[in-house]
């Protein structure tokens, strides 16, 4: 599996993670903010239980606090995989 295939099913994961957290889909996109997106700490949390389960990458308190766009939760998934 390419990195390219890896890093949209991890972007696909998120942004429908973010949709069931009540973001606009319309605003989702690599440069969004979280603040942006009106996406706080229980979400992130929530966000980071989805991508262990699917994909095995724990976040840990401090990289959720690095964490300030989709792309940089993205980036991170993908690099930790």
């Amino acid at each position: 599996m390419s990195t390219t295939t890896d890093t949209a099913q991890v972007e696909q994961t998120v942004y429908k993670s973010l949709e069931t957290f009540g973001a606009d889909p319309s605003e989702i996109n690599r440069d969004a903010s979280f603040e942006a997106l009106d996406v706080d700490s229980l979400d992130l949390a929530e966000l980071s239980q989805i991508v262990e389960d699917e994909y095995g990458v724990k976040f840990k308190s401090s990289d959720v606090e690095n964490l300030k766009t989709v792309g940089d939760a993205i980036d991170f998934i993908v690099a930790n995989k």
